[in-house]
Order: C-alpha cells, then sequence, then structure tokens
C-alpha cells in the first residue's frame, strides 16, 4: 500500500512544504487541496475526506504553526497524526478467553480472502501464543469453501472439523463440543460468504454467534473494493457487531481508500493487515506506521521485527564478522539470500525503508528472482571457488565453466562478483566512517544509495539481471 496512488499524492503535496521557513494561509489551503483531491481519488469515502480536510486545516492555520519554526513540518505531523486518527489511533490486538476455549468467528463476503485470512490467522496465533488451534468449517453453501478451507489447513498442519453440507448451526455446536473434549485452546469459525448481504445470511450468522459466544467476531475485508469496503463493514457492523476487521488483499492495485474509510464509517477497528497468498504475510495493523508508510516515512519498526523473526542472531553476528576480517564468501553471501527471502519480497521490504519509497522506478523493479538466478551460479561453482572467490576472479576459463553450467552468461556472474565486492567495498566505508557520518548515512539512506548508483558503469543492461 506504500506505493499506492495514494501515497504518491500525499508525499508530493507535503514535499512542497517542506523546509519552507514561511507559510501564509494560501499556502495551507493549496495544500488542503491537493490532499482533498489524493483522498476522493484513492475511493476515501467523501465524509471521511471532509472531516479529514477540516481537522488538518483547523489546526494548520493556527497562529503557532504559520508564525512558528519550521511550519512545513509542523503541518506535516498535522496530517500524519490524523492519517493515525482515521485509522484507529491505537493498535488493537486480539482478545483472548481469561480460562478456557477462545472462540473466533470470521464473517465476510465471498471473495474477501476470507478462509486465506482464516488459514493466516491460525499461523499467526500459533506462532504468537503457541495455542492449539483447530478450524470449524460452516461455510455450508459452497462446497468448494470447505475444500479450500481443507487444503489450506493442510498446509499449516491445523485441522479442520466438518460434517459436509449441514446445517451450520449443528456444526458449530458439535465443533465446538469436540474442541473442548479434544483440549484445543482456540476455534476459528469459517462462516457464509455470500456474493451480496441478505436477510437469510444475516440470520443464520445471528444464530452462529449465540451458539458460539465468540470473544471476537472478524470482518475480512477486501482492500481493493475501496470506500465499498467501508459500506460493507458498516452493514456487517450493524446487524452482528463485529469486534474488529482483518483488511486482505494490500498487495494488489490498492488505493487506500479502504483503510482510511472502515473505522471512520464503521465503527469497526482493523486488527490485522493481509497480503499476498503465503501464510506468513499477515501482521498486526499498526495505525501509526501505516500512517508513516502512506507518507513515505517507511516503516522501520515492522522491518525490524520481521528481520528479529527471520534472522538467526548467532549466523548474522558471524557473518558481520567475516565481512570485518574480509573471508566473506560466496557460501556467506547465499546465506545472506536466504535470510532476506525469509523476511518476504524485496520490494516489499523497500518500503518500509526510510527514503527507498521515493525511489519508485528503482524500487518497482526489483526482482526477487534475482536471489535465485544468483543461487544458481553459487551453485555452478566448486567448493573451493564458493570459499576462495580469488579463484573466480582469477580464471577466464573457471568463469566460462560456472556461466555455461547454471545456463546463463559470464556477464551474469560478473554482476554476482560486483554484488559480493559491494557488500565487503560497503563494509569497509562504514568502518571507515564516524559517528557523525554514520547519522547522516542512517537518517538519508537514499542520498548513501545515489552516490552509489552514480558508480554504475554504462552500457547496455549494465546492472540487470537477463530474463
Amino acid at each position: 500500500m506504500a506505493e499506492n496512488a495514494l501515497s504518491s499524492r500525499l508525499q508530493m503535496a507535503m514535499r512542497r512544504l517542506t523546509g519552507r521557513g514561511f507559510l501564509t494561509e494560501k499556502d495551507i489551503d493549496d495544500m488542503m487541496r491537493e490532499v482533498r483531491l489524493s483522498l476522493l481519488e484513492a475511493d476515501v469515502n467523501f465524509r471521511v475526506v471532509k472531516t479529514f480536510i477540516n481537522h488538518v486545516r483547523e489546526q494548520a492555520i493556527g497562529e503557532k504553526i504559520l508564525k512558528g519554526l519550521n511550519p512545513g513540518q509542523q503541518v506535516i505531523k498535522i496530517v500524519h497524526d490524523e492519517l493515525k486518527r482515521v485509522m484507529g489511533e491505537d493498535t488493537q490486538t486480539l482478545n483472548y478467553a481469561t480460562s478456557g476455549l477462545t472462540t473466533l468467528m470470521t464473517i465476510g463476503l465471498q471473495g474477501s480472502g476470507k478462509t486465506t485470512a482464516i488459514g493466516k490467522l491460525g499461523v499467526y496465533i500459533r506462532k504468537e501464543t503457541k495455542k492449539k488451534v483447530l478450524f470449524i468449517a460452516a461455510d455450508v453453501y459452497r462446497p468448494a469453501a470447505i475444500e479450500q478451507l481443507q487444503t489450506i489447513a493442510k498446509q499449516i498442519d491445523i485441522p479442520v472439523y466438518d460434517e459436509g453440507l449441514k446445517d451450520a448451526r449443528d456444526i458449530v455446536r458439535n465443533g465446538l463440543a469436540f474442541a473442548k473434549s479434544e483440549g484445543y485452546d482456540v476455534v476459528i469459525i469459517d462462516t457464509a460468504g455470500r456474493l451480496h448481504i441478505d436477510t437469510h445470511m444475516m440470520q443464520e450468522l445471528v444464530d452462529v454467534k449465540k451458539i458460539a459466544n465468540p470473544n471476537e467476531i472478524l470482518l475480512t475485508v477486501d482492500a481493493m473494493t475501496g470506500q465499498d469496503a467501508a459500506n460493507i463493514a458498516k452493514s456487517f457492523h450493524d446487524q452482528i457487531n463485529a469486534t474488529g476487521a482483518i483488511l486482505t488483499k494490500l498487495d494488489g492495485d490498492t488505493r487506500g481508500g479502504a483503510a482510511l474509510s472502515i473505522r471512520e464509517v464503521s465503527g469497526i477497528p482493523i486488527k490485522f493487515a493481509s497480503s499476498g497468498e503465503k501464510m506468513d504475510t499477515f501482521e498486526v495493523f499498526h495505525p501509526d506506521r501505516m500512517a508513516d508508510r502512506i507518507l513515505g516515512m517507511g516503516d522501520v519498526m515492522t522491518l525490524v521485527e520481521k528481520a528479529t523473526d527471520a534472522i538467526d542472531e548467532e549466523e548474522a553476528q558471524s557473518m558481520m564478522e567475516k565481512l570485518m576480517s574480509d573471508t566473506f564468501n560466496y557460501n556467506d553471501l547465499m546465506k545472506q539470500f536466504k535470510m532476506v527471502k525469509r523476511m518476504g519480497s524485496l520490494s516489499r521490504i523497500a518500503g518500509f525503508i526510510p527514503g527507498l519509497g521515493k525511489m519508485k522506478d528503482a524500487v518497482s523493479q526489483i526482482d526477487d528472482k534475482q536471489f535465485d538466478k544468483m543461487s544458481v551460479l553459487i551453485d555452478s561453482m566448486t567448493e573451493d571457488e564458493r570459499r576462495h572467490p580469488r579463484l573466480i576472479d582469477e580464471s577466464a576459463r573457471r568463469r566460462q565453466r560456472i556461466a555455461k553450467g547454471s545456463g546463463m552468461n559470464v556477464a551474469d556472474l560478473n554482476r554476482l562478483r560486483e554484488a559480493l565486492g559491494q557488500q565487503k567495498r560497503m563494509m569497509k566505508q562504514m568502518m571507515s566512517m564516524d559517528e557523525k557520518q554514520l547519522q547522516q548515512m542512517q537518517s538519508h539512506p537514499n542520498q548513501a544509495l545515489a552516490q552509489r548508483s552514480r558508480k554504475k558503469g554504462k552500457g547496455k543492461n549494465k546492472g540487470q539481471w537477463r530474463h
């Protein structure tokens, strides 16, 4: 979502104010016009847009801002805080039962990504709490729904209770009894998903709610539906009283309208954000971090959390020592590739890094398959060549053999050699920096990247991998 049209337009409007030592009321009005258009184009609910603009303008034209130090930065902070307020101020977590079985009921329209979200939620709960999870298949109107849930459950090793296409109320009642008798800690109920909201569907959900008495009722909402998502959420909330929303398909061509409309229109807090098909692309929704991403400030906290989960501390320490002692080799580079891949797609990781969000062309061209291509080249080397890169550097015959064995050409291998060299040079450069220079690099990573990119050679396809 950090790279969508909403983000681009808002960042452009904000950049016009940054660094300005003096602002007039006309400057604020011009910016508000840009912000208003950005929000409307992103399919944010009109009422939400109107409230947002009024709140920001009211604070921005205050005498303290217009006559204060660095007014541009202060206005950006006001916009950031308002984005955060609209999306829910505080991070919301799951409510677990203090003792006994915790029951979670999931609701949502067909096609909203509900079944996939259930799988991801199960993986998240098991990983975070070590609790024993069971799925109950109560979406009985679409035979494929039960089959889909079973397929996902098999992949992640979570059992499913199902009785086929029987009455959903009986299935839930029997499933809960089974969960208690078998000592499960958490039950996630998959309820009916329809193409539209109807009276029969809502009555069934009300009945299931009475039987299950759930600790949470989680509504899955397709982020690609824009402000319609907020209206759908309100319809569900008015009749079922959902306790939280899971925003799905955030990796698609989403314009951002759903994230900024749901809480304000329906009153349902967004608890989780889901993107992609992989079961680990699921995270707690942090309004402040999402506001950072939208305004191009990155999301270092999420990046650190992902790195902590994916990277072994001892392995990382060993790799750092090798880099510092100049013994870093192709085996280490392969380990580094695997570590980064465990964190997710490269373009997504880049969106978390302050400064990189502005480099849209470079980020959009990041191809995760590059890692696979480089890995194939490393696999084509002998063990000695992996351990001692100089053997390859000193022998044209070795380079030709490795390239041929990998099905690529020598130019591809030379780019891999350059990647290894860059790692070593960057480490040497950082080791020679004083504390002030390191802080400057941390504050302006895009400037550091720009300096490195200017040193690239010329020529056709230079610095790119052959597809």
